[in-house]
């Protein structure tokens, strides 16, 4: 058995806070299509850099039925900037389109198989998983781009193809870990790949 989700898989459940001060489940997001559950955090290189490209596929499928969520599972303790008052921060000051959850016990990044920071995953209407990985190709200098796998498998998706791609390598900062497994990757991750 693979650590990160396959495609094929069911979404698994989470009941989070978000940074709006609503707690969410995945039924909450069932009247869209497509979900769009991505990995991020507040620091990480590769999400600073690639915030704004999400931004703009967000916004690109918004009226298309795709629901973009982010979940921050980064342990508070490894990096402080990652806490949930930090995140409330980031959303005020950026206003991202897209639900802002806080994984405390890491429990959902665990479900998921999150590797990286970013790391996203793509569900149908029945929460199964299509594809899973990167959203560009550099995250960390998007001006240097060549690929946006992420937007490539919205557009098939929502225009009723079969997605050019199911799986990618995820490409960012490891998920930080809580305790004595803060940098932890289980050897099944070479699976993605």
């Amino acid at each position: 058995m693979a650590f990160t989700l396959q495609p094929g898989e069911q979404a698994p459940d989470f009941r989070l806070p978000a940074t709006d001060g609503k707690t969410y489940s995945l039924g909450d997001f069932k009247e869209f299509p497509w979900l769009v559950i991505f990995f991020t955090c507040n620091h990480c290189p590769y999400v600073l850099g690639s915030d704004e490209i999400t931004r703009q596929t967000a916004g690109k499928y918004a009226g298309r039925g795709v629901k973009f969520v982010g979940i921050n599972s980064n342990s508070a303790n490894t990096y402080p900037e990652d806490d949930f008052d930090h995140m409330v921060r980031r959303m005020e000051e950026y206003r991202f389109p897209w639900v802002y959850l806080r994984d405390e016990t890491q429990e959902a990044a665990r479900k998921y198989g999150a590797l990286r920071t970013p790391h996203f995953f793509v569900f149908d209407l029945e929460r199964k998983l299509v594809y899973t990985g990167r959203g560009i190709d550099n995250p960390r200098d998007p001006s240097r781009m060549q690929v946006n796998d992420l937007d490539g498998v919205l557009e098939d998706l929502v225009s009723g193809r079969e997605p050019r791609v199911h799986i990618t390598n995820p490409i960012g900062c490891n998920v930080k870990w809580e305790g004595k497994d803060r940098h932890w990757m289980p050897p099944e991750a070479c699976d993605l790949v």
